[in-house]
Parts: C-alpha cells; structure tokens; sequence
C-alpha cells in the first residue's frame, strides 16, 4: 500500500484526539448522566434536550459556532485570549473542544442509561451502611454498569474517529496539529490521489471493526456471566 508522507504522522493525532475526547468525556459524562438519570429537577428535559442537540444538528453549525465563540469578535473568546492565552481555533485544544461538544450524547446517552439500570436499593444500602456517594459510585454503581461504561467509551472513540465537520470547521487541515484522518481523506480524494485516501480509511475502517468486535465480544461475554 503506498502510504501518504505523513501517514503515521496524522494516524498518531487522530488516535491522540480520540483517546483525549473518550477519557475527558468520561469523567464529564459520569456526573452529568447521573444528574439525568436520577435527578427530579423541572429543567432536567432542558438538559437532555442540550446533550442530545449535537444528534441532530449538522456538524458544520456546531463547527462554525464554536469558531465564532474562539474568535476575538465575541465575549468568550476575548476572554479566553487575553484572560487565560487561549487560541483555540485551528489548533489542537480547539479540535478536542469542538469533540467534546460533539461526542458529548455518545458518551452520557449509555451512562445514563447503565445509571438507570442499576437498582436504586444497592446504593441506599451504601448510603445505609456510612458510605460516602465517591465510593458508592466506585465500589458500587460502576462496578454494575461495565457494560454501559464499554458502550459509551467504544461509541465515543469510534465516532470521534470519524468527525469531520466540526474538527474542518474549527481546526482547518493544519498536517500534525489539526490534520485528522478523516480530513485527510477529503484532501486526498480532492487532489485524486485515491491511493493515498485508501490507506487512510482503510485504517479507520480496520480499527472500527477491532473496537466493534471486543465491544460485542465483551458485552457477550458478560451477559454470559450474569445468566
């Protein structure tokens, strides 16, 4: 296969923004798909309707708004400039942004759809017992959804592989800061050198099926332990 000059190059920034979004949004989903699953707030189908909102919107709209909200022509992004030295567009940490806006439902959607199976009676009986809601959670709740925890790290990884575009919008094709897989694969196929293109989505298509496969594998494997 005749690979692109800077094949691993873009390979190592697109598995580097996927395992950054899946790991930060693991940590931001666990509490907020907790708030959703159990939380009795009035303004909770507000919330679930902002998480899903990146399911339906075009990825260019999320894309062109996180640009307008880094720039220095709005109040956010003044302040993100001159208060904390943050330009975000078209570098990295404006891409990995613009992912966790955008993979935010693939993550927390099964979070909280594991927090609502798990029986309410077990954590009462932590609670009951003089735990603490830290290690409740620890000990108890995850320990009892590693299938939910699986499903929302396996979907926001694979789905991060493949954005397009919310990262062209905010990250441009810059090769080794923001030239993802997938851009690549565009600029490739625009310049007709389908060759090169090939050895990109083969590669995306090669570690879906991977990731997919162990995911399937494991939930069978568990489900087969439970029964």
């Amino acid at each position: 296969m005749n690979l692109p000059p800077d094949y691993w190059q873009t390979l190592r920034l697109t598995l580097a923004l996927a395992s950054c979004t899946t790991a930060l949004l693991l940590l931001l989903g666990l509490p907020l798909a907790y708030v959703l699953a159990h939380g009795r707030s009035r303004l909770k189908p507000l919330l679930e309707a902002v998480v899903s909102l990146p399911l339906v919107l075009p990825p260019t709209v999320i894309g062109f708004y996180l640009l307008l909200a880094f720039s220095d022509s709005t109040a956010v992004g003044r302040f993100l400039i001159n208060q904390l030295g943050l330009s975000l567009n078209f570098t990295f940490g404006g891409i990995l942004a613009g992912s966790l806006v955008y993979s935010l439902p693939f993550m927390v959607q099964p979070l909280q759809a594991g927090f609502g199976q798990v029986p309410r009676a077990l954590s009462e009986a932590a609670y009951t017992l003089g735990k603490s809601r830290l290690t409740t959670l620890w000990r108890v709740l995850l320990p009892n959804m590693k299938p939910a925890l699986l499903s929302g790290a396996v979907l926001t990884f694979a789905h991060t592989l493949g954005e397009f575009g919310v990262v062209l919008m905010i990250g441009g094709s810059l090769p080794g800061r923001t030239r993802v897989a997938s851009i690549a694969i565009y600029d490739e196929v625009q310049s007709l050198r389908y060759a090169q293109a090939n050895a990109y989505a083969l590669t995306l298509l090669a570690v879906a099926f991977v990731i997919l496969v162990a995911l399937y594998w494991f939930t069978k494997k568990d489900a087969a332990r439970l029964s």
